[in-house]
């Protein structure tokens, strides 16, 4: 069973940034695609940005031009950098993954823990 173990959530004031992680328990055969989603709170959890195995990249309109998603295949991770930092982006953000454990083998989902971002005015 692969767990999703997500890091560097907290406190900040608006303008600053925050870096998230997300690692792989184990080895993964191929990421197919990894992500971050939010929930803010008492609303529905949305899209924050996309990577693909590829490298290609999806940015939610919200966050574009201040959040960049990165991963780094040999250690199982994804990356959130987050910058100018708003109210509004105040969450509970999640981590998530599609992938392959084994050649030719099915495709799996994976969601992680969750890590709360909090935003102060």
């Amino acid at each position: 069973q692969v767990q999703l173990v997500e890091s560097g959530g907290g406190l900040v004031q608006a303008g600053g940034s925050l870096r998230l992680s997300c690692a792989a328990s184990r080895g993964i055969f191929r990421f197919n695609i990894m992500g971050w989603y939010r929930q803010p709170p008492g609303k529905q959890r949305e899209t924050v940005a996309t990577i693909t195995s590829a490298g290609s990249t999806s940015i939610a309109d919200s966050v574009k031009g201040r959040f960049t998603i990165s991963r780094d295949n040999a250690k199982n991770t994804v990356y959130l950098q987050m910058n100018g930092l708003k109210p509004e982006d105040t969450a509970v953000y999640y981590c998530y993954c599609n992938a392959k454990l084994t050649y030719g083998g099915p495709d799996y989902n994976y969601w992680g823990q969750g890590t709360q971002v909090t935003v102060s005015s």
